[in-house]
């Protein structure tokens, strides 16, 4: 009798679990309509000055690419800073064939290996702005790749003085199977979660992919010495700005990311980083993520239930509905390429990064750029 009440608690969780995963799928399908319906109309006559800074550090896949694509903007005045910490880093000869092949385009290369905190990438940008001429920073990591029009539609949400920073969300070019999996997932589970945030209470946060910020905004934050030493920087300019009152935009506008073909291990150990930085940075949405887990939830149904035809009709529907949100998400509003030809994926993916967030609960370390560091409760660094 014993074992029949266990049994019938393990079923009655599982199912409560799938259900909120469902609603949470559901969510996200609207979430993700309305942030497709909406979109900021552009004024062709409101383009302010930029300085576009790019952190650089050795070469990822299609580096030149990448960068020559923010020398083609079709936008009337914008410069376009590089920094770097090295004098032999090899990014610098593509950077000096940049300013010969774009001589028209306001391009300056700073060498600084000056270090403010434990994130060498924030040192880069904060050597970069040294030699910024314009009041508006535009931030992108170096595998990112934009269209021509980038500029032009990124800025349109300035033009409402409360908004003190931009962002964007990003669809990955991936080879390679684990590239694949990785990328499936930032498309059809990452940018749902970003979607339900902004549709339920508007971002509090920034991603890498595109920051625009206002120079009055990160001087009242405290500069880049405020992020110098948090791994998630993206995210602190975001969340520093709008705790001082400034309203955080998601733009309409999607980037590519370039992804680097890696390993199985070193895309786990990734992932790990990442992971460990969304639970410090966001604890209690981190914690929520364990009723979107629906995939994982239906499975463990099934076994509990001994195969019962109630698991196997929760299982479909549970399947069915984030399938449904990864199509919606990854392939009507991203346009994601991976999403379209290996949304079959999901399933492994799903098992893979909910093992991923079980293990995130136990430690602190991470491994970055080939050192191993700590993570403190607040976020920060510690060599």
């Amino acid at each position: 009798m014993l074992i029949v009440s266990y049994q019938l608690s393990a079923v009655l969780l599982t199912a409560s679990f799938c259900l909120s995963a469902v609603l949470f799928y559901c969510y996200g399908i609207y979430a993700a309509i309305a942030f497709r319906r909406f979109s900021y109309p552009v004024n062709p006559e409101f383009h302010p000055p930029l300085t576009i800074l790019k952190p650089l550090c050795g070469l990822d896949a299609e580096t030149y690419t990448n960068l020559a694509s923010f020398c083609q903007q079709y936008y009337p005045q914008y410069q376009i800073v590089f920094g770097v910490r090295d004098f032999i880093d090899p990014c610098i000869e593509i950077i000096e064939k940049l300013i010969q092949q774009f001589p028209n385009v306001d391009i300056s290369l700073v060498v600084n290996d000056e270090i403010m905190g434990t994130n060498l990438k924030v040192s880069n940008l904060a050597n970069a702005f040294t030699t910024a001429k314009h009041d508006i920073l535009v931030i992108a990591d170096s595998d990112i790749r934009v269209d021509k029009n980038y500029l032009q539609q990124i800025i349109q949400p300035l033009r409402d003085p409360g908004v003190g920073v931009v962002t964007c969300l990003y669809r990955s070019l991936a080879q390679g199977w684990v590239a694949r999996l990785d990328a499936i997932g930032t498309a059809t589970d990452f940018h749902a979660g970003v979607l339900v945030s902004n549709q339920l209470e508007g971002i509090k946060f920034a991603l890498g992919s595109t920051i625009v910020i206002r120079q009055q905004v990160l001087e009242k934050i405290g500069g880049f010495e405020a992020i110098a030493d948090y791994l998630a920087d993206d995210f602190q300019l975001g969340h520093l700005s709008a705790q001082a009152g400034y309203q955080v935009l998601l733009s309409n506008y999607i980037v590519d990311h370039v992804l680097d073909t890696s390993s199985l291990k070193d895309t786990i150990k990734r992932q790990i980083r990442w992971a460990r930085c969304i639970r410090v940075s966001r604890p209690w949405g981190y914690l929520g993520l364990v009723f979107t887990y629906g995939t994982v939830f239906s499975l463990l149904l099934l076994i509990t239930s001994g195969g019962s035809i109630f698991a196997w009709t929760t299982l479909v529907i549970t399947w069915g509905m984030r399938l449904v949100m990864a199509w919606v998400v990854g392939v009507k509003v991203l346009h994601d390429p991976v999403a379209k030809k290996f949304l079959w994926l999901i399933p492994f993916r799903d098992l893979l990064h909910f093992f991923i967030w079980c293990y995130s609960f136990f430690g602190s370390t991470i491994e970055w750029r080939k050192q191993r560091m700590k993570l403190t409760h607040e976020g920060k660094l510690v060599v």
